[in-house]
């Protein structure tokens, strides 16, 4: 009877130390998923609902809710001018909340602020003018444009060439070329405001946006010489120092000064003769007149 109730206790206790060693082996699994569900909790990168296009829209197109979708988007990378709700994009107070495109947007691209109208406005000329400024166009060709490649958006630098009236000018110089303007923003080739063409067009007007102050001085060189536009870079954030060229300095013609005739007066030295002996020597004297 010992015997059979030793096996049993034995057996007992083995029992146990099973259970314990699979209750232990089972909480230090709980703890290596919890531990690992907190590492990966961690790394979570938060994100906002950012509006994006259902599919490629083309200038011009108008806008509307059906062709916008909202996807997940990191909070910390959100492109600037970004829209988060159709509110804010179609305000219900508005009178006319149709807005258009105003430059190309990819599928899945964010909507920004920059690439479509105002409320109301169209996707003409008037929604690319900023406030205080002017549109102003400039007669161009296949020299002066060069060579067709400007495109709305880009920004060049205009100089003017023709002559200065010597009253003017204080001396004709022959024709000056001379940088009345560096900088300048393109917003429409011809009749054309979209910057998405990339053929190279000979275009014949180009307007820009300027200030008014900058508007009288372009039409007064446009009526007065001829007007050359130089592309700027893209990423050239330099801006063009004073330039003027004319066609002395082109050529490397520098007047020589003319040279001023010097009148040195020579001092008046008066003498006598005097002989002494048999000899006549000359004597200097004061000069009496």
């Amino acid at each position: 009877m010992r015997a059979v109730f030793g096996l049993v206790l034995i057996a007992g206790l083995g029992l146990a130390g099973f259970a314990v060693m699979m209750a232990k082996k089972q909480f230090d699994a709980y703890q290596m998923q919890l531990a690992q569900a907190q590492s990966m909790q961690s790394q979570i990168i938060p994100t906002v609902e950012v509006l994006v296009a259902q599919k490629t829209l083309n200038y011009g197109d108008p806008l509307a809710p059906e062709d916008l979708r909202a996807v997940k988007w990191p909070s910390d990378a959100i492109p600037e001018g970004s829209f988060l709700a159709l509110s804010e994009i179609f305000p219900e107070n508005a009178s006319n909340p149709t807005r258009y495109v105003l430059r190309t947007i990819e599928k899945d691209e964010a909507i920004m602020a920059s690439k479509i109208s105002l409320p109301g406005e169209d996707a003409g000329l008037n929604s690319r003018i900023e406030r205080g400024m002017r549109a102003f166009a400039i007669k161009v060709d296949v020299a002066s444009g060069v060579s067709g490649f400007l495109r709305p958006g880009d920004r060049v630098d205009i100089y003017w060439t023709g002559s200065v009236d010597q009253d003017i000018g204080g001396g004709s110089r022959g024709e000056i070329t001379k940088l009345i303007e560096a900088n300048v923003r393109l917003i429409a080739v011809d009749q054309s405001a979209n910057g998405e063409s990339a053929e190279a067009a000979i275009a014949r007007t180009v307007t820009v946006a300027a200030r008014p102050d900058q508007v009288a001085g372009l039409a007064q060189a446009q009526s007065t010489g001829r007007l050359s536009l130089s592309l700027v870079g893209a990423n050239d954030d330099t801006i063009a120092e004073a330039i003027e060229v004319d066609q002395r300095r082109l050529l490397g013609l520098v007047s020589a000064p003319i040279a001023e005739a010097v009148v040195v007066e020579q001092e008046q030295v008066c003498t006598t003769r005097v002989r002494r002996g048999a000899e006549v020597v000359e004597l200097q004297i004061p000069c009496t007149n």
